[in-house]
């Protein structure tokens, strides 16, 4: 099997966004995975989305200088998971988080990109997760249509605090919206305790990996302390040809103990642990 690997601008936050750019090349990578992030990381989307064309532009040479090609652009709006969710409660918030992923898909297109990526949304207090789940449907059924439009793939990042926070509601969400892809992070899960085994159906639906160690308690752990079986799920995803990008997504930021690794070295372990299981599988 031949991976695509590529890395998360985002791990690299105490870097300038080009120099980020200059480390995942120097390991050896080609993609790099864009956070387009308002809370953190290099580029935030109330910037680069007032003129996005141009802005994505301007992403794609800079990517351009390394080598790179823009493997997926995450979206995240505000720094909290529920303030601009795509189905939250008010239609204002809800209108406004609308009109910048339209923007998002032209930045996304200009910066050369084929993959894009938002949160699935949170239940909120006061109502039951049936109705924030119906919400998220409706607003994740419009946007697949939007991005089919502008020829790229749209997916959704099951995560720790999202309604989509076990395989098996994941599954759910992804299987009512004809089109919509997952962006796969086993880790999500891995730290609530839920074994691969129940995490691998998800592998069917995935567009795009996000691909760090992980273990119970711990969103991120170093490689020595990984309860992942990373051979198993790259055997998983050869089975259901799976032919997008995967990123090494350790990152550096204070949440969920996370900058509590060497993402540098962590980084360098997993891409040879991946490549390796590839190698395997003819």
């Amino acid at each position: 099997m031949k991976l695509k690997l590529s890395c998360a601008d985002f791990s690299f936050p105490r870097l300038e966004h080009d120099q980020a750019l200059g480390v995942i090349a120097l390991l050896g990578l080609r993609g790099a995975d864009i956070g387009l992030f308002e809370g953190h990381g290099h580029l935030k989307p109330s910037a680069e989305l007032r003129r996005p064309a141009a802005s994505g532009a301007r992403l794609q040479r800079r990517l351009a200088g390394h080598g790179l090609k823009a493997a997926d652009i995450f979206l995240q709006l505000h720094a909290g998971f529920d303030e601009l969710a795509i189905n939250h409660p008010e239609a204002g918030r809800r209108a406004a988080a609308g009109e910048q992923f339209l923007r998002a898909l032209d930045y996304a297109d200009a910066a050369g990109a084929a993959h894009i990526t938002i949160l699935p949304g949170v239940t909120f207090p006061g109502e039951t997760r049936a109705d924030g789940v119906a919400r998220s449907v409706d607003e994740l059924n419009r946007r697949v249509a939007e991005a089919r439009a502008a020829k790229l793939q749209l997916a959704v990042e099951p995560h720790v605090g999202s309604l989509a926070d076990t395989p098996e509601r994941a599954l759910d969400l992804v299987k009512r919206v004809p089109g919509l892809g997952l962006t796969l992070d086993y880790a999500h899960f891995t730290r609530a305790g839920m074994a691969d085994e129940r995490i691998e159906p998800l592998t069917q639906l995935a567009t795009h990996l996000h691909a760090r160690a992980a273990r119970r308690g711990r969103l991120q752990a170093p490689l020595k302390k990984n309860t992942i079986d990373f051979p198993r799920m790259v055997e998983a995803l050869a089975r259901r040809q799976f032919a997008g990008w995967m990123a090494l997504e350790y990152v550096w930021i204070d949440w969920e103990h996370c900058n509590e690794v060497d993402v540098i070295s962590e980084t360098v372990q997993l891409k040879n642990l991946l490549l390796a299981a590839a190698e395997k599988i003819k």
